[in-house]
Protein backbone atom coordinates (compact mmCIF):
# COMPACT_ATOMS: atom_id res chain seq x y z
CA UNK A 1 0.00 0.00 0.00
CA UNK A 2 1.27 3.47 -0.93
CA UNK A 3 2.34 5.60 2.04
CA UNK A 4 2.73 9.37 2.32
CA UNK A 5 6.23 10.73 1.64
CA UNK A 6 5.54 13.98 3.41
CA UNK A 7 5.05 16.21 0.33
CA UNK A 8 1.69 17.97 0.32
CA UNK A 9 0.37 19.89 -2.68
CA UNK A 10 -1.40 23.24 -2.37
CA UNK A 11 -3.66 25.67 -4.20
CA UNK A 12 -3.26 29.43 -3.84
CA UNK A 13 -6.71 30.97 -3.47
CA UNK A 14 -7.32 34.71 -3.06
CA UNK A 15 -8.20 35.53 0.51
CA UNK A 16 -7.19 32.10 1.82
CA UNK A 17 -3.50 31.58 1.15
CA UNK A 18 -2.16 28.05 0.60
CA UNK A 19 -4.91 25.43 0.71
CA UNK A 20 -3.83 21.80 0.96
CA UNK A 21 -5.13 19.71 -1.94
CA UNK A 22 -6.21 17.11 0.62
CA UNK A 23 -8.22 18.48 3.51
CA UNK A 24 -10.20 16.92 6.32
CA UNK A 25 -13.98 16.81 6.43
CA UNK A 26 -15.32 16.74 10.00
CA UNK A 27 -19.00 15.91 9.61
CA UNK A 28 -18.50 12.75 11.65
CA UNK A 29 -16.88 14.60 14.57
CA UNK A 30 -20.25 15.54 15.97
CA UNK A 31 -22.59 13.07 14.30
CA UNK A 32 -23.67 9.80 15.86
CA UNK A 33 -24.93 8.19 12.64
CA UNK A 34 -21.42 7.03 11.78
CA UNK A 35 -21.16 5.27 15.12
CA UNK A 36 -17.99 6.91 16.40
CA UNK A 37 -19.52 8.18 19.65
CA UNK A 38 -18.37 10.55 22.39
CA UNK A 39 -15.04 8.86 23.10
CA UNK A 40 -14.09 9.30 19.46
CA UNK A 41 -14.92 13.00 19.66
CA UNK A 42 -12.76 13.59 22.73
CA UNK A 43 -9.89 11.27 21.79
CA UNK A 44 -9.74 9.97 18.23
CA UNK A 45 -10.79 13.22 16.62
CA UNK A 46 -8.06 15.14 18.41
CA UNK A 47 -5.43 12.62 17.31
CA UNK A 48 -6.66 12.82 13.70
CA UNK A 49 -6.50 16.62 13.58
CA UNK A 50 -3.04 16.74 15.10
CA UNK A 51 -1.71 14.10 12.71
CA UNK A 52 -3.31 15.97 9.79
CA UNK A 53 -1.31 19.06 10.71
CA UNK A 54 1.89 17.03 10.90
CA UNK A 55 1.21 15.75 7.38
CA UNK A 56 0.75 19.25 5.96
CA UNK A 57 -3.05 19.45 5.90
CA UNK A 58 -4.20 23.07 6.12
CA UNK A 59 -7.87 22.74 5.10
CA UNK A 60 -10.45 21.68 7.69
CA UNK A 61 -14.12 21.73 6.76
CA UNK A 62 -17.06 21.81 9.17
CA UNK A 63 -20.54 23.36 9.47
CA UNK A 64 -22.92 24.66 12.10
CA UNK A 65 -25.35 21.80 11.44
CA UNK A 66 -22.78 19.03 11.95
CA UNK A 67 -23.84 17.66 15.30
CA UNK A 68 -25.65 20.98 15.90
CA UNK A 69 -22.38 22.80 16.51
CA UNK A 70 -20.54 19.92 18.12
CA UNK A 71 -18.23 19.39 15.15
CA UNK A 72 -17.13 23.03 15.25
CA UNK A 73 -16.41 22.83 18.97
CA UNK A 74 -14.40 19.63 18.62
CA UNK A 75 -12.41 20.97 15.67
CA UNK A 76 -11.64 24.27 17.34
CA UNK A 77 -10.42 22.53 20.48
CA UNK A 78 -8.41 19.93 18.55
CA UNK A 79 -6.61 22.54 16.44
CA UNK A 80 -5.42 24.38 19.53
CA UNK A 81 -2.96 27.18 18.73
CA UNK A 82 -2.92 26.03 15.09
CA UNK A 83 -6.51 27.20 14.59
CA UNK A 84 -5.22 30.62 13.47
CA UNK A 85 -2.68 29.10 11.06
CA UNK A 86 -4.97 26.97 8.91
CA UNK A 87 -7.93 27.37 6.57
CA UNK A 88 -10.96 26.52 8.67
CA UNK A 89 -14.06 26.38 6.48
CA UNK A 90 -17.51 26.42 8.03
CA UNK A 91 -21.00 26.76 6.61
CA UNK A 92 -24.22 28.56 7.47
CA UNK A 93 -27.43 26.66 6.77
CA UNK A 94 -29.58 29.16 4.88
CA UNK A 95 -32.81 29.18 6.86
CA UNK A 96 -34.08 32.79 6.83
CA UNK A 97 -30.66 33.88 5.51
CA UNK A 98 -31.13 37.61 5.96
CA UNK A 99 -28.05 39.71 6.78
CA UNK A 100 -28.69 39.97 10.52
CA UNK A 101 -29.27 36.20 10.73
CA UNK A 102 -26.13 35.40 8.74
CA UNK A 103 -24.10 37.69 11.00
CA UNK A 104 -25.48 36.06 14.15
CA UNK A 105 -24.79 32.55 12.85
CA UNK A 106 -21.24 33.46 11.79
CA UNK A 107 -20.61 34.82 15.28
CA UNK A 108 -21.85 31.55 16.78
CA UNK A 109 -19.61 29.46 14.54
CA UNK A 110 -16.59 31.63 15.29
CA UNK A 111 -17.15 31.27 19.03
CA UNK A 112 -17.45 27.48 18.79
CA UNK A 113 -14.31 27.32 16.64
CA UNK A 114 -12.51 29.75 18.99
CA UNK A 115 -11.68 31.99 16.05
CA UNK A 116 -11.83 35.75 15.69
CA UNK A 117 -12.00 35.31 11.91
CA UNK A 118 -13.39 32.36 9.91
CA UNK A 119 -11.10 31.95 6.89
CA UNK A 120 -13.80 30.52 4.60
CA UNK A 121 -17.51 30.87 5.28
CA UNK A 122 -19.92 29.08 2.96
CA UNK A 123 -23.64 29.04 2.20
CA UNK A 124 -24.46 25.38 2.87
CA UNK A 125 -27.25 24.97 0.30
CA UNK A 126 -28.84 27.02 -2.43
CA UNK A 127 -32.05 28.30 -0.88
CA UNK A 128 -34.84 27.62 -3.42
CA UNK A 129 -37.00 30.50 -2.16
CA UNK A 130 -34.51 33.20 -1.18
CA UNK A 131 -32.26 34.52 -3.96
CA UNK A 132 -28.59 35.35 -3.51
CA UNK A 133 -29.42 39.02 -3.96
CA UNK A 134 -30.88 38.71 -0.44
CA UNK A 135 -28.31 36.30 1.02
CA UNK A 136 -25.03 37.76 -0.21
CA UNK A 137 -25.29 41.24 1.33
CA UNK A 138 -24.91 39.52 4.69
CA UNK A 139 -21.78 37.73 3.48
CA UNK A 140 -20.42 41.00 2.05
CA UNK A 141 -20.83 42.70 5.42
CA UNK A 142 -18.89 39.87 7.08
CA UNK A 143 -16.10 40.28 4.52
CA UNK A 144 -16.01 44.05 4.93
CA UNK A 145 -15.63 43.93 8.71
CA UNK A 146 -13.14 41.04 8.70
CA UNK A 147 -15.38 38.47 10.40
CA UNK A 148 -14.63 36.10 7.50
CA UNK A 149 -11.71 35.92 5.10
CA UNK A 150 -13.53 34.69 1.99
CA UNK A 151 -17.02 33.68 0.93
CA UNK A 152 -17.92 30.33 -0.58
CA UNK A 153 -20.99 28.31 -1.46
CA UNK A 154 -21.92 24.64 -1.35
CA UNK A 155 -24.15 22.53 -3.58
CA UNK A 156 -24.57 25.41 -6.06
CA UNK A 157 -25.15 24.94 -9.77
CA UNK A 158 -22.93 26.97 -12.09
CA UNK A 159 -25.78 29.37 -12.85
CA UNK A 160 -26.45 29.92 -9.15
CA UNK A 161 -22.71 30.33 -8.47
CA UNK A 162 -22.53 33.09 -11.06
CA UNK A 163 -25.56 34.80 -9.53
CA UNK A 164 -23.91 34.62 -6.10
CA UNK A 165 -20.81 36.26 -7.59
CA UNK A 166 -22.89 39.08 -8.99
CA UNK A 167 -24.78 39.56 -5.74
CA UNK A 168 -21.60 39.58 -3.65
CA UNK A 169 -19.85 42.05 -5.94
CA UNK A 170 -16.61 40.10 -5.68
CA UNK A 171 -15.55 36.49 -6.28
CA UNK A 172 -17.28 33.70 -4.40
CA UNK A 173 -14.03 31.76 -4.19
CA UNK A 174 -15.27 28.20 -3.74
CA UNK A 175 -18.09 25.75 -4.34
CA UNK A 176 -18.27 22.60 -2.23
CA UNK A 177 -20.04 19.84 -4.14
CA UNK A 178 -20.45 16.10 -4.19
CA UNK A 179 -17.75 14.98 -6.60
CA UNK A 180 -16.12 11.63 -7.25
CA UNK A 181 -15.60 9.06 -9.97
CA UNK A 182 -19.09 7.83 -9.07
CA UNK A 183 -20.61 11.33 -9.21
CA UNK A 184 -18.68 13.12 -11.93
CA UNK A 185 -21.20 15.78 -13.06
CA UNK A 186 -19.01 18.72 -11.86
CA UNK A 187 -16.57 17.83 -14.64
CA UNK A 188 -18.91 19.28 -17.22
CA UNK A 189 -19.23 22.87 -16.02
CA UNK A 190 -18.01 23.59 -12.48
CA UNK A 191 -14.42 22.45 -13.02
CA UNK A 192 -13.94 24.46 -16.24
CA UNK A 193 -15.41 27.55 -14.53
CA UNK A 194 -13.09 27.15 -11.55
CA UNK A 195 -10.07 26.72 -13.81
CA UNK A 196 -10.91 29.74 -15.93
CA UNK A 197 -11.61 31.99 -12.94
CA UNK A 198 -9.08 30.84 -10.30
CA UNK A 199 -11.77 29.42 -8.03
CA UNK A 200 -11.78 26.25 -5.93
CA UNK A 201 -13.94 23.15 -6.12
CA UNK A 202 -14.14 21.34 -2.78
CA UNK A 203 -15.04 17.72 -3.43
CA UNK A 204 -17.03 16.16 -0.61
CA UNK A 205 -17.77 12.45 -0.49
CA UNK A 206 -14.78 11.93 -2.83
CA UNK A 207 -14.84 8.19 -2.17
CA UNK A 208 -18.63 7.91 -2.50
CA UNK A 209 -18.94 6.70 1.12
CA UNK A 210 -16.40 3.96 0.48
CA UNK A 211 -17.93 2.66 -2.75
CA UNK A 212 -14.73 3.49 -4.64
CA UNK A 213 -12.67 1.38 -2.25
CA UNK A 214 -13.71 -1.54 -4.43
CA UNK A 215 -14.81 -4.01 -1.78
CA UNK A 216 -18.57 -3.73 -2.29
CA UNK A 217 -20.52 -5.48 -5.04
CA UNK A 218 -23.96 -6.95 -5.81
CA UNK A 219 -23.22 -9.90 -3.53
CA UNK A 220 -21.54 -7.82 -0.83
CA UNK A 221 -23.73 -4.87 0.06
CA UNK A 222 -22.98 -2.70 3.12
CA UNK A 223 -25.18 -2.12 6.12
CA UNK A 224 -25.61 0.94 8.33
CA UNK A 225 -25.73 4.44 6.84
CA UNK A 226 -24.40 3.26 3.48
CA UNK A 227 -27.37 0.93 2.99
CA UNK A 228 -29.57 4.02 2.55
CA UNK A 229 -27.41 5.37 -0.28
CA UNK A 230 -28.87 4.51 -3.72
CA UNK A 231 -25.37 3.91 -5.05
CA UNK A 232 -25.21 0.79 -2.90
CA UNK A 233 -28.36 -0.71 -4.43
CA UNK A 234 -27.88 -4.01 -6.25
CA UNK A 235 -28.39 -2.52 -9.73
CA UNK A 236 -25.91 0.31 -9.16
CA UNK A 237 -23.35 -2.02 -7.63
CA UNK A 238 -23.62 -4.05 -10.83
CA UNK A 239 -23.40 -1.00 -13.08
CA UNK A 240 -20.33 0.41 -11.39
CA UNK A 241 -18.17 -2.71 -11.76
CA UNK A 242 -16.62 -1.62 -15.11
CA UNK A 243 -15.52 1.64 -13.49
CA UNK A 244 -14.15 -0.20 -10.47
CA UNK A 245 -12.24 -2.56 -12.78
CA UNK A 246 -10.43 0.45 -14.29
CA UNK A 247 -9.72 1.86 -10.83
CA UNK A 248 -8.31 -1.48 -9.66
CA UNK A 249 -6.07 -1.78 -12.73
CA UNK A 250 -4.62 1.71 -12.22
CA UNK A 251 -4.13 0.99 -8.51
CA UNK A 252 -2.22 -2.21 -9.27
CA UNK A 253 0.08 -0.31 -11.66
CA UNK A 254 1.02 2.14 -8.88
CA UNK A 255 1.14 -0.23 -5.90
CA UNK A 256 -1.76 1.76 -4.46
CA UNK A 257 -5.27 1.04 -3.29
CA UNK A 258 -8.40 1.81 -5.35
CA UNK A 259 -9.54 4.53 -2.93
CA UNK A 260 -6.19 6.31 -3.30
CA UNK A 261 -6.57 6.24 -7.08
CA UNK A 262 -10.05 7.74 -6.74
CA UNK A 263 -8.62 10.63 -4.72
CA UNK A 264 -5.63 11.03 -7.05
CA UNK A 265 -7.97 11.35 -10.03
CA UNK A 266 -9.69 14.32 -8.40
CA UNK A 267 -6.31 15.87 -7.56
CA UNK A 268 -5.27 15.54 -11.20
CA UNK A 269 -8.06 17.98 -12.10
CA UNK A 270 -7.43 21.74 -12.01
CA UNK A 271 -8.53 23.74 -8.97
CA UNK A 272 -9.96 20.73 -7.10
CA UNK A 273 -9.33 19.88 -3.45
CA UNK A 274 -10.78 16.89 -1.61
CA UNK A 275 -12.14 16.73 1.93
CA UNK A 276 -12.56 13.07 2.89
CA UNK A 277 -13.43 12.24 6.47
CA UNK A 278 -11.35 9.93 8.61
CA UNK A 279 -12.41 7.62 11.42
CA UNK A 280 -8.83 6.96 12.54
CA UNK A 281 -5.28 8.27 12.18
CA UNK A 282 -4.54 5.32 9.91
CA UNK A 283 -7.38 6.24 7.57
CA UNK A 284 -6.20 9.85 7.49
CA UNK A 285 -2.67 8.74 6.58
CA UNK A 286 -4.08 6.48 3.87
CA UNK A 287 -6.03 9.38 2.36
CA UNK A 288 -3.16 11.86 2.52
CA UNK A 289 -0.87 9.39 0.74
CA UNK A 290 -2.97 9.97 -2.37
CA UNK A 291 -1.29 13.38 -2.68
CA UNK A 292 1.88 11.55 -3.74
CA UNK A 293 0.20 9.51 -6.45
CA UNK A 294 0.93 10.97 -9.89
CA UNK A 295 -1.37 9.49 -12.51
CA UNK A 296 -0.41 9.49 -16.17
CA UNK A 297 -2.48 11.50 -18.64
CA UNK A 298 -3.68 8.28 -20.25
CA UNK A 299 -4.77 6.92 -16.86
CA UNK A 300 -6.65 10.11 -16.03
CA UNK A 301 -8.38 9.95 -19.41
CA UNK A 302 -9.32 6.30 -18.95
CA UNK A 303 -10.71 6.93 -15.48
CA UNK A 304 -12.62 9.98 -16.73
CA UNK A 305 -14.18 8.01 -19.58
CA UNK A 306 -15.21 5.22 -17.18
CA UNK A 307 -16.69 7.77 -14.76
CA UNK A 308 -18.73 9.40 -17.52
CA UNK A 309 -19.94 5.99 -18.71
CA UNK A 310 -21.32 5.10 -15.27
CA UNK A 311 -25.04 5.90 -15.22
CA UNK A 312 -26.62 5.01 -11.88
CA UNK A 313 -30.31 4.29 -11.54
CA UNK A 314 -32.46 6.64 -9.48
CA UNK A 315 -33.24 6.36 -5.79
CA UNK A 316 -36.83 5.42 -6.69
CA UNK A 317 -35.67 2.56 -8.87
CA UNK A 318 -33.27 1.42 -6.16
CA UNK A 319 -36.19 1.32 -3.69
CA UNK A 320 -38.30 -0.68 -6.13
CA UNK A 321 -35.45 -3.14 -6.69
CA UNK A 322 -35.00 -3.53 -2.93
CA UNK A 323 -38.68 -4.27 -2.39
CA UNK A 324 -38.62 -6.77 -5.27
CA UNK A 325 -35.69 -8.59 -3.73
CA UNK A 326 -37.48 -8.81 -0.39
CA UNK A 327 -40.60 -10.22 -2.06
CA UNK A 328 -38.53 -12.82 -3.89
CA UNK A 329 -37.01 -13.90 -0.59
CA UNK A 330 -40.50 -14.56 0.76
CA UNK A 331 -41.62 -16.68 -2.17
CA UNK A 332 -41.98 -20.47 -1.73
CA UNK A 333 -38.83 -22.34 -2.57
CA UNK A 334 -36.56 -19.64 -1.28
Amino acid sequence: MREHTGVMRFLEIDGLGPVSRIGLGTWQFGSREWGYGDTYASGGAVDIVRRARQLGVTLFDTAEVYGLGKSERILGEALGADRDRVVVASKVFPVAPFPAVVRSRAKGSAERLQLTKIPLYQIHQANPLVPDSVIMPGMKALLDDGTIGAAGVSNYSLDRWRKADEALGRPVVSNQVQFSLAHAAPLEDLVPFAEANDRMIMAYSPLAQGLLGGKYGPDNRPGGVRAMNPLFGTENLTRIQPLLDVVRAVAAAHDAKPAQVALAWLLALPQVVVIPGASSVEQLEFNVAAADLELGADEVAELTAAARAFTPVSAVQTLVDGVTEKVKDLLPGK
